[in-house]
């Protein structure tokens, strides 16, 4: 927690203005509660101080410091530091989950996971999602290419990813969405020549599968803004980031899911650099998906 009676520190060193200190301290207490999900009242009891102390502490009148035994156990119970709560950090709550991928036991049914990662972009509507995938965006991929991907897949079936991928789809075609998608522009040429994963994957099925990204990319520019950066360049595992309000890394067959907010900042500048990185931008997308369709027409590559 970096010094054990910071706020004394602060106090003998008169480093930070005592009401900046206390409007962040406020600030960060009344972001813990809300992210416990608990009540002020219950929030007070598992801190182990009165409700009337607490709504002391959150109102704006309010001009003394907390004493450190409370700092400390409101620290203890959230999984904070006391720096965080003073304003001496800004390294958040960190809080983090990992969610194992499940079949799911009905035909054609979202799986338990895919029904909260469908939930994250529905709460964060409003906000930019930022979004690499393992493969090809979900939302842009054919049945054929979701089956021959998931076939033989361990963690879930076929039917729950074209489920999933008709959700994202519809979330990116409702108002106020806004995604933006980065992939290397191996990844896309890769899937042309029919390497890798895509080498069983027939040539009229690939050659499908890249006149729909070209018709959707289409469709969707600028709700979807998908980049393409060098993969010889820049590396991103898969990952999908909802706003400032959580992210989830894709590690196989599993997530994790970080909803501390420098985690989060952290993440986005990542995938920022990604963008900056573009060797080939949302808006020529489709041209140049276009011009991989004409030499696998031509070459019938695989």
């Amino acid at each position: 927690m970096g010094c054990s009676h910071t706020i004394y520190c602060v106090y003998a060193t008169r480093v930070i203005d005592r009401r900046s200190l206390l409007s962040t301290f406020r600030q960060r207490l009344d972001e813990v509660i809300e992210r416990s999900g608990s009540t002020k009242s219950d929030f007070a009891a598992s801190a182990s101080i009165d409700r009337s102390t607490l709504s002391q502490l959150l109102s704006p009148a309010n001009r003394r410091l907390p004493r450190v035994e409370t700092l400390a156990e409101v620290a203890a119970t959230q999984q904070v530091s006391i720096d965080w709560l003073l304003g001496l950090s800004h390294a958040g709550p960190m809080q983090a989950e990992m969610l194992r991928e499940q079949t799911s036991f009905a035909r054609d049914a979202l799986s338990p996971n895919d029904e909260r990662l469908i939930a994250w972009f529905n709460e964060a509507q409003g906000y930019k999602i930022r979004y690499v995938p393992s493969t090809l965006p979900d939302l842009l991929k054919t049945t054929e290419v979701i089956h021959h991907e998931n076939q033989n897949y361990v963690a879930s079936r076929p039917e729950q990813k074209i489920e999933t991928a008709a959700a994202r789809l519809a979330w990116t075609r409702s108002v106020g969405s806004d995604l933006e998608c980065c992939n290397s522009v191996q990844a896309v040429e890769s899937l042309a020549r029919g390497e890798g994963i895509w080498r069983t994957l027939p040539a009229d099925q690939r050659i499908a599968q890249l006149e729909h990204i070209s018709e959707l990319t289409r469709e969707l520019y600028p709700t979807l803004r998908w980049f393409l950066f060098d993969g010889l360049e820049r590396f991103a595992a898969p990952i999908t980031i909802f706003g400032p309000q959580r992210a989830a890394l894709y590690l196989g067959q599993m997530y994790l899911v970080l909803t501390s907010s420098e985690h989060v900042r952290t993440l986005t500048a990542h995938f920022d650099d990604l963008i900056r990185g573009a060797v080939v931008q949302p808006n020529d997308i489709a041209a140049h998906v276009d011009d991989l369709i004409a030499v696998a027409k031509r070459t019938r590559w695989g």
